[in-house]
């Protein structure tokens, strides 16, 4: 049997007896990985699937692909507003593309990056806000159309409120969220760099950063960290892994070791909680930043 991810019961097993697929978001792949009896577990046929939902770390990603056969993974991006997707790679893309980007517009959907102030388009490999047209986009929120007004501009583009980035060949990355991007005395960090980074040490089963509020600075970049079980780390340990490799002022100046995060009923990350979490665990050091 092979095992799937239920929110409830963490990993139950599936009675068939070959399995060659299994789609969801990443934290049901990183638990997963993460799971007791996963080193106990056939994964030989599976081939193939999706991962979408939310911010897929690379590391997990080429996880998927190393240690559960999952060689012809594709990733997809979209959001409820334009269902079922906007972006995805293909089985046929270089493991470098599927691993490190979202994949290329769909077939009948224009994508592209723009400047989130301007709204003019940008270049190849400049960071802008991701927005969408086609069919795939909903003709607008149920009797609010100021809220609709707000998300489709004059030209039909759903604005995304997602950072990415598009290269030379069509495909996107995305780098974070506008909202949940970090501004540190004028500097620009986007946490989901600094989440990839991260990842890397073999200790770490999952990592979040946000920003935690800072009255020099205006915001400092806070990493919430979930050991992986019979693991230990320390903060210091993670501000030496981080120095010399990223630079100074997106080391984060806060770490935090949590058992979970908090959660969408569909296992998605509420990342914008994380900065009351972070102020509470920082009261209960005794640590008053506002």
């Amino acid at each position: 049997p092979i095992p799937a991810f239920s929110p409830k019961k963490g990993l139950a097993c599936i009675n068939q007896e070959k399995i060659t697929a299994f789609h969801g978001v990443p934290t049901m792949f990183i638990a997963m990985l993460g799971h007791e009896d996963f080193e106990k577990t056939d994964f030989s046929h599976m081939r193939t699937g999706i991962m979408a939902g939310s911010p897929c770390p690379i590391k997990v990603m080429q996880d998927v692909i190393d240690k559960m056969h999952m060689t012809e993974i594709c990733i997809t991006y979209g959001q409820t507003e334009a269902s079922p997707g906007c972006t995805m790679s293909k089985t046929t893309d270089s493991l470098e593309a599927r691993v490190n980007t979202v994949g290329a517009a769909m077939f009948g959907v224009e994508c592209k990056i723009v400047d989130p102030e301007t709204n003019e388009d940008l270049p190849d490999n400049v960071d802008g806000e991701f927005v969408a047209k086609g069919y795939n986009i909903m003709k607008g929120y149920y009797k609010n159309p100021e809220a609709t007004a707000a998300i489709i501009d004059e030209n039909g583009f759903l604005h995304s409120g997602d950072l990415g980035v598009m290269d030379e060949n069509g495909y996107f990355r995305i780098t974070g969220r506008i909202k949940e991007m970090i501004i540190r005395g004028g500097e620009n960090i986007y946490p989901r760099e600094i989440e990839n980074f991260l990842y890397k040490m073999p200790q770490i089963e999952a990592i979040e950063v946000a920003g935690i509020p800072s009255p020099k600075y205006g915001e400092e970049v806070g990493a919430f960290i979930k050991v992986k079980e019979g693991n230990s780390l320390t903060e210091e340990e993670v501000k030496l892994y981080c120095r010399g490799q990223i630079a100074r002022y997106k080391i984060p100046k806060y770490i935090f070791f949590v058992d979970g995060y908090p959660m969408t009923a569909s296992g998605k990350i509420q990342k914008y909680k994380l900065k009351d979490v972070g102020l509470e665990l920082l009261k209960e050091r005794g640590v008053q930043v506002i």
